[in-house]
């Protein structure tokens, strides 16, 4: 059977998902929900 709690203490992240991680955060992504709420501001002040 696997032990999981040992297993967790094994595993480190690699560096290259951290600094993906790090550029990622810093940059102002549009999701969207962002998309749709603009689509709706825009629509009410058009009225």
């Amino acid at each position: 059977m696997i032990d999981f709690d040992e297993e967790l203490k094994k595993f480190y992240p690699s560096e290259e998902v951290e600094e993906i991680s790090k550029v990622v955060n810093q940059q102002d992504l549009t999701d969207m929900t962002d998309i749709m709420r603009q689509l709706m501001q825009d629509t009410k002040e058009t009225r």
